[in-house]
């Protein structure tokens, strides 16, 4: 039997209106009535998800999230941190630097905040989604006390495919590299992303991996997929996650998840 559930937000739970289906609603609310932990695991900041966390039902004692793509995993109801992974000054600086060679748009978040040398429309939508604080700041003269999540490229998605070809592969071995979006990749620190995130929350809950389901449909989503005895790709996910996936379920506009958690943890 299938224990715990991690589900990845946009893309996948939310409808393309940044909702959620009635019909998911329900089904997360009987695998949890069974005693099912229902895990919301995105590149969001907890911030981002506090409203549907508590839409969800999903801050009772003993519930967690993943967030920042596995960089933060924490409980819901008295905000531990069970574990935590960030980056350093140097890091971001290194990535500026980067960003300015291949002539992309970059920002950086913190735990509460979305920080950026240039305002661009996707820095904007970053803040706007996750109702937190816009900041345009020099990256060359930071606090070096400032605490770093994660680091983005954030583009045009045309633009961006020509930016990640020509991206040194020595990039890829130092840092976790995801696409979360057509506009947004993602630089983690190497040992962080969904899949270690669900794995470190499974240990501490005593879960198996042959008794997790793992759900989503973007690049940051690869890991837990991988991770998980069950893997499921959304119908709408990008096509290297339907490859790596065990089973590919509904779109999301058509209440992909409800149907997995139907099909393997309701209907059993």
């Amino acid at each position: 039997m299938y224990k715990l559930v991690a589900i990845d937000m946009d893309g996948t739970l939310l409808k393309e209106d940044k909702t959620i289906s009635i019909e998911n609603h329900k089904a997360i609310r009987k695998a949890k009535e069974r005693g099912v932990k229902i895990v919301l695991a995105t590149g969001r900041p907890l911030n981002g998800i506090k409203r549907y966390l508590k839409e969800l039902n999903l801050t009772d004692e003993g519930d967690y999230a993943i967030a920042f793509n596995g960089a933060v995993v924490q409980n819901t109801n008295t905000g531990d941190v069970v574990a935590q992974t960030l980056m350093s000054i140097d890091d971001l600086k290194f990535l500026y630097n980067l960003s300015k060679k291949l002539k992309v748009n970059i920002h950086a978040l913190t735990p509460k905040s979305c920080i950026t040398p240039k305002i661009s429309k996707y820095s904007k939508l970053e803040a706007d989604l996750n109702h937190i604080p816009l900041e345009e700041i020099s990256f060359e003269d930071i606090d070096e006390n400032t605490t770093i999540v994660k680091v983005m490229f954030i583009d045009e998605p045309e633009y961006l495919e020509t930016v990640i070809k020509k991206i040194p592969k020595e990039i890829y071995e130092k840092y976790t590299v995801v696409r979360s979006a057509p506009f947004f990749l993602e630089f983690l620190d190497k040992n962080v992303h969904k899949g270690a995130g669900v794995e470190l929350l499974a240990k501490e809950l005593g879960i198996s991996k042959e008794e997790i389901i793992c759900v989503g449909d973007a690049g940051n989503d690869l890991h837990m997929i991988k991770y998980a005895g069950l893997g499921v790709a959304m119908g709408n996910a990008f096509p290297e996650v339907k490859a790596a996936a065990d089973y590919i379920t509904k779109t999301n506009e058509e209440h992909g998840v409800a149907h997995v958690i139907n099909k393997f943890i309701l209907s059993k």
